[in-house]
């Protein structure tokens, strides 16, 4: 744990193996544009992408309180699939299908767009594996390769048909889907920044935005304003996801959740021939404290879990991972993969990603006031922001087109509660799942644990 604990707080692994950047001026001063966006990660930036490729004569500013990137963007477990977090239930079968479509296309076009801009971000369509290490785990993935629809192609593996991909220790079985693609998050990043500025894009990094304000009705200007100016325009665009509590008046608006993930050193070829992953699946489990994990580029494996929820909102900055629970995914590396029982861990790190009270993602714009948001993907935005960009910039042009029909349009989640009720709420889920998780596989349970229903009932989910 000595390499661990030395990289422990810097930023993602992801960021720390390429070059440093160079740091993008701070906004100058009070100015006026057409669109202003505040957040410097995926959907503030796929939204100016799209505008510009959409409208090349707008002027689109992006403003970014540390660098592009820095947020989840630049920590994330590097999935590009057609997921989303949304509640599909009265929406109808069409407009889930059209969903799923749009979905679809969101993965494409990120792949798209990095042939075309020269994007190398390791990409690698190796489709999806969940892994079930028990009965009830196994009962789950079932009962979602039931109910999936055709397009999902979402496929039920045996032990050995999964071992023939990956040896994971104790699975059961799995499901796999063919879509899903691996990438390196911040070379995503960096890459679809420097694309939106090569087409007019302004971004100003190390520019704080502290508040949102509608549009005064005498010169119809929303406005942005930051620690070092306003930055007045028609359209105000929050892109914030976790870090949206540090806007006044959004405190409760989207639950930061910590996210951790810890990397192995390279593997050597020896320890990669008993494991396998030769296609580079991107791997999770069916536990409801599941983890996430890739096969990097270089030979490692990155693994993932969800953490815990601050107090008030807060939101760490550095991406200290607190001790335990950089010891609990050590644990799931070893765990999983003993063949990798002997291999350092190099870095550990944490983001936040954002929560909206009833789970599901959403994007709005109101012409009247001239703000728009989108957000809350619940771990699943390197797909879903893309389609959020793409949908933001339709609406932002007044363009009824088939993606601003979507149900995740306009949709408006309430507020969570406030303190301490929030965080009681917060960490009183995340220990039933946990103690659900140690239930099923301790008691080989044959069906999901009731403590995990009600975890459900009161999330919300």
């Amino acid at each position: 744990m000595s390499a661990l604990a030395r990289r422990n707080g810097d930023v993602s692994f992801w960021q720390a193996s390429l070059p440093a950047p160079l740091p993008r001026p701070p906004l100058p001063g009070d100015l006026d544009c057409d669109v202003c966006i505040a957040g410097g990660g995926y959907t503030g930036l796929w939204t100016a992408y799209a505008l510009k490729r959409a409208r090349p004569s707008l002027d689109v500013v992006v403003l970014e309180r540390e660098h592009v990137g820095f947020g989840a963007s630049g920590r994330n477990g590097g999935w590009l699939t057609p997921a989303l977090a949304a509640q599909h239930a009265g929406v109808g079968d069409e407009a889930a299908a059209a969903t799923r479509r749009a979905m679809h296309a969101s993965v494409a076009d990120v792949l798209a767009v990095c042939a075309q801009e020269a994007i190398d971000c390791d990409a690698v369509a190796g489709g999806v594996l969940r892994v079930a290490r028990n009965t009830a785990q196994t009962q789950r993935l079932r009962a979602q390769v039931a109910a999936a629809a055709p397009d999902e192609e979402l496929h039920e593996l045996d032990a050995a048909a999964l071992a023939a991909r990956v040896r994971v220790a104790g699975a059961h079985g799995a499901t796999w889907t063919p879509h899903g693609v691996r990438v390196q998050p911040a070379k995503l990043v960096r890459g679809l920044a420097e694309a939106a500025e090569r087409r007019g894009v302004r971004i100003h990094e190390r520019t704080a935005v502290r508040e949102l304000r509608p549009s005064a009705r005498a010169d119809g200007m929303a406005a942005a304003v930051t620690d070092h100016g306003t930055v007045r325009a028609p359209v105000v665009l929050r892109c914030l996801e976790g870090f949206t509590a540090s806007l006044r008046g959004a405190r409760r608006r989207l639950l930061p959740l910590t996210s951790a993930m810890v990397v192995t050193e390279p593997l050597p070829e020896d320890v990669w021939a008993a494991i396998g992953w030769e296609r580079a699946e991107l791997l999770g489990d069916a536990a409801h404290a599941f983890v996430y994990a890739q096969r990097t580029a270089d030979g490692r494996i990155a693994l993932g879990g969800r953490g815990t929820y601050r107090y008030g909102s807060r939101t760490d900055r550095a991406g200290h991972v607190e001790r335990r629970t950089a010891a609990w995914l050590v644990a799931r590396v070893r765990e999983l993969f003993p063949a990798a029982a002997g291999a350092a861990i190099e870095h550990a790190w944490c983001g936040v990603i954002g929560v909206a009270r009833d789970w599901t993602a959403s994007v709005r714009f109101d012409p009247v006031s001239g703000r728009g948001a989108g957000g809350g993907y619940v771990g699943y935005g390197v797909g879903s922001a893309n389609l959020a960009g793409r949908t933001l910039c339709d609406l932002v042009l007044r363009e009824d087109t088939e993606l601003t029909r979507l149900p995740w349009v306009g949709h408006a989640a309430r507020r969570w509660e406030p303190e301490p009720l929030r965080w009681l709420g917060a960490t009183g889920i995340a220990a039933l799942y946990r103690t659900a998780d140690h239930h099923e596989a301790r008691r080989n349970l044959p069906r999901t644990s009731r403590l995990a229903r009600a975890a459900d009932l009161v999330a919300g989910r």
